[in-house]
């Protein structure tokens, strides 16, 4: 057998036998990075390690630290968790079974109700298939072959699956009796899982259509050691305590009914909190001169239309009758606010003009998706929207991600940025989109920002800059977007006055920095475990008399403390003092303020702060003095 010459992951140029595999060839120049091994990517494609180089090839070594290692190997992860599914329910069909961000899951159709009583046993089988140690065997075949093979294993969705590709060749994978229809690339064999657990079970409709058949979904996540497993774990764990359903129930901030499923209901004190952070939205936006509106939530048909949601986004919309005339529930704010643009003439000297809108709008989400405040069937979205000149792109946006990143930094949150382009169902002309999306590169390149491209992620009139939060347990939140537009200007016929006196066409920028303000609000539980800052926490202060002598001084402590716009509770149940402090410790309350005669006679307080435990005896002048401060400040507290 010949050699032939490829690069190694270090760009050495060697020689090798023309007849190795990729795994062969990485363990002659580095055996611990064989067996850390998951694939290979040569010129942009992925591949098995028993697959075999061809001359002049680039080898990079894909292992589980990379994001496509992860995606690879979660996916190895499903095929064995469907193989130990049908080992021990035989006539389960097999659907499809992708790797996810965190993990993987798997479609099934079988006689057997799944439950979470079920996975130790499934848990067990794949521990002995993993144990085998089987290779993952590509096989390459003619499509009608494959259809042959798949009906004869009576896996009606792979048949399905098959008739649907256009390509006259296949890509199969089998480990042991196992075989599934997939482009890969897997992990050489099963014993390089090293650690896994299966996380919870769902209906998921057969290709996402609720007309098809509820197939079960069993979910799973795969690790390359069992540290990590354990640390993941502990996550887990971290997130239920954490858990803004959980919290929002004990601490009364919101509540869903059956009435109206997806549509959250705020209780005073949630109310308190939303209001709070719209007081502060609308104030940062004053000072960076934005005007504020207000567009109606139902609007005619002819409006969606001609904004191209009717075409593109009609399946998430809701839609109602009006004097015989078809009308939508709007999913989204920009149409209305496009049409207070087109009320009165504009001139470029207002430009940019900067129009915000916090706006209730209504999406459908099936009901198996929907997740507390995370995500409902209507909300409120802290929408821009910007009319701007083409010379003012560049400034525009880079104003918008300060703007964003200002407003994170307040609740602590650090982020990562994601530039999306063009959709499948996009909207426009490539020219127009490169267009678009040429101005977005430009605006964070010449701030040096890092980000990271999303391709095929952008709105269908636009590409977009996305920002991921990133929280105290490490989980992501995509909230704010920045969306550049030049098509609903073209599409709504819109236009200023130039320095010329001639129509000229503006630039539109969709913008929002929470997202959804009800999503924020449960991000915000979760980040702080329900204590939130004391700027935002319904009640600052509980008044705590030790005994019930003490009640009346409290009651003037209480309207010191109003008159101060301070949000204060009083404590007059006849209670032990030690049960008063951990009802309020439970309520998540930032302070308390405990009194005895000792406090009464000396016309002070004694100061017990949520995150410290005693501070001390102090005048109520001082106390207020620094939680005014604390309040002004935003400071913020450990996160929980």
């Amino acid at each position: 057998m010949g050699e032939i010459s490829i690069f190694l992951w270090d760009d050495r140029k060697v020689n090798i036998n023309a007849g190795v595999t990729f795994y062969e060839l990485i363990k002659q120049f580095d055996s611990r990075l064989a067996q850390e091994a998951l694939a290979v990517n040569i010129n942009g494609v992925k591949k098995d390690l028993l697959e075999k180089p061809q001359d002049q090839d680039k080898i990079e070594v894909i292992t589980y630290q990379s994001e496509e290692g992860k995606e690879i190997f979660f996916h190895s992860s499903s095929h064995i968790m469907a193989q130990a599914v049908q080992e021990l329910y035989p006539g389960t069909k097999i659907a499809i079974g992708p790797a996810i961000e965190e993990g993987f899951y798997y479609d099934f159709d079988s006689e057997h109700t799944f439950s979470p009583e079920d996975f130790p046993l499934i848990e067990k089988k794949m521990k002995e298939l993993i144990k085998r140690n089987l290779a993952f065997q590509k096989k390459t075949l003619p499509k009608e072959e494959a259809i042959d093979l798949f009906r004869e294993r009576k896996e009606v969705y792979k048949v399905e699956l098959l008739q649907e590709i256009s390509d006259n060749l296949v890509t199969i994978y089998q480990q042991g009796d196992f075989v599934d229809l997939c482009r890969g690339p897997h992990i050489p064999s099963t014993k390089r899982i090293k650690a896994f657990k299966l996380l919870s079970v769902a209906g998921a409709y057969w290709h996402g259509d609720e007309k098809n058949k509820m197939l079960q979904r069993i979910y799973g996540i795969s690790f390359d050691s069992k540290n990590a497993l354990e640390k993941y774990l502990h996550l887990l764990e971290e997130a239920k305590r954490r858990d803004h359903r959980k919290i929002g129930k004990e601490l009364d901030l919101f509540s869903f009914h059956e009435e109206g499923v997806g549509f959250p209901f705020f209780h005073p004190k949630g109310m308190i909190i939303r209001n709070l952070l719209e007081d502060y939205w609308r104030e940062e936006h004053r000072k960076r001169g934005y005007q504020e509106i207000k567009t109606p939530i139902i609007l005619n048909k002819a409006l969606w239309v001609q904004s191209g949601h009717w075409d593109h986004y009609q399946e998430n919309m809701y839609f109602t009758k009006i004097d015989d005339e078809d009308f939508a529930v709007k999913p989204m704010n920009c149409p209305g606010g496009i049409l207070v643009y087109k009320s009165r003439l504009h001139s470029y000297k207002e430009l940019p003009l900067r129009i915000a809108e916090l706006g209730l709008v209504h999406r459908h989400e099936l009901s198996g998706v929907l997740h507390g405040l995370f995500r409902v069937r209507s909300f409120t979205q802290d929408d821009a929207h910007l009319y701007m000149m083409p010379s003012q792109i560049k400034e525009e946006i880079q104003n918008l991600i300060e703007f964003e990143g200002f407003f994170y930094r307040t609740f602590g949150f650090e982020y990562d940025i994601e530039l999306s382009t063009k959709p499948e169902n996009a909207m426009g002309s490539n020219e127009v989109w490169d267009r678009a999306i040429t101005n977005l590169k430009d605006a964070l390149d010449s701030k040096g920002i890092v980000y990271k491209i999303n391709e095929g992620d952008g709105a269908f009139y636009g590409p977009k800059i996305d920002f991921h939060l990133k929280d105290c347990l490490g989980r992501k939140w995509q909230c704010g977007t920045i969306q550049l537009d030049f098509l609903m200007p073209e599409n709504f016929d819109l236009y200023y006055i130039n320095a010329q006196g001639e129509k000229e066409r503006p630039v539109m920028v969709h913008r929002t920095i929470m997202g959804s303000l009800e999503r924020f609000i449960g991000i915000l539980i979760e980040q702080f475990a329900g204590a939130l800052p004391a700027w935002l926490a319904p009640i600052q202060v509980k008044l705590l008399p030790i005994a019930e002598r003490h009640i009346e001084y409290g009651r003037k402590l209480g309207k010191i403390l109003s008159e101060q716009n301070i949000r204060v509770e009083l404590d007059e149940n006849n209670e032990k003092i030690g049960a008063k402090i951990r009802k309020a410790e439970i309520q998540k309350i930032p302070y308390m303020l405990i009194f005895g005669d000792q406090e009464v006679d000396k016309k002070t307080v004694n100061i017990r702060k949520r995150s410290e435990g005693d501070t001390g005896d102090a005048p109520l002048e001082q106390f207020i003095e620094e939680i005014n401060r604390e309040i002004k400040l935003k400071s913020l507290p450990n996160a929980g």
